[in-house]
């Protein structure tokens, strides 16, 4: 029996991925993140599936939950919301599963910061602007950030930043990126990207705080910053340019 950690999409059921779809439609057991998985896509479960909502659950219910099913000779369907690489708490659930030896797979899903940047309409590397994007987060009760890995550190690329799970600490994220982005630096702050209730605030670093005032935001809010989010000056890239050597399009051949 097999465990299927899922990667449920930002939120929108239309984004979680085929592969999530089917294994879902088989698997007789769900375990997903209430708070943050969109019921639609518990749809997709078969009818008579046992479905157990994992946000009261501590670690250990958990996988007591996936030992249950394996147990009972039932596979499992894991659903975590957006991609299951980056804090998604897969890591500390998988290390048990290898302990007691259960199989399990991992399915990708669409990450939060990609239909943040879907809903800006903008593409987060453009040449010359940013060819880099940092996602990254600042110091919560669940996971404190390594001593090396601040913002100001990041910041001093200026690369495109997405920032996760900060909007609370949004003075201090200003304070920090400030003095290497500069004060006219595009920011953005999408709340619940793809959702119905999707909301967008987009400003400066000098500007975002009181405009982020009048519409308060929660938790779940993304902070993208970068001169890319904004620029229009922009070089054109050579992929596409008739004068590029290519292996699909050799010299010349779009003239």
């Amino acid at each position: 029996m097999t465990i299927y950690f899922i990667g449920a999409g930002p939120g929108a059921a239309d984004l979680l991925t085929l592969r999530g779809r089917d294994i879902l439609a088989r698997c007789p057991v769900c375990l997903y993140a209430g708070s943050l998985v969109a019921p639609e896509i518990l749809a997709h479960c078969p009818l008579d599936a046992r479905i157990v909502d994992t946000a009261p659950l501590s670690l250990d219910a958990i996988i007591a939950e996936m030992q249950k099913a394996t147990a009972a000779g039932q596979d499992v369907a894991r659903l975590h919301s957006g991609d299951l690489s980056i804090w998604s708490a897969v890591g500390e659930q998988t290390r048990r599963l290898d302990a007691l030896g259960i199989a399990y797979t991992i399915t990708p899903g669409v990450p939060a910061f990609a239909a943040a940047s879907a809903a800006l309409r903008r593409e987060l590397t453009l040449p010359e602007v940013a060819q880099s994007v940092v996602l990254t987060r600042t110091s919560g009760r669940a996971s404190a950030m390594p001593e090396t890995e601040t913002l100001a550190a990041f910041a001093a690329a200026r690369a495109t930043m997405a920032i996760h799970l900060s909007i609370h600490a949004l003075q201090r994220v200003v304070a920090e990126l400030t003095p290497f982005y500069g004060a006219d630096c595009p920011i953005a702050l999408v709340y619940r990207a793809s959702w119905p209730d999707e909301r967008i605030v987009r400003g400066t670093l000098a500007t975002i705080e009181a405009l982020a005032g009048e519409a308060p935001m929660e938790r779940t809010a993304l902070i993208l910053v970068g001169e890319a989010l904004a620029a229009e000056d922009f070089r054109e890239s050579a992929l596409y340019d008739a004068g590029y050597d290519r292996r699909f399009r050799p010299t010349g051949a779009g003239r």
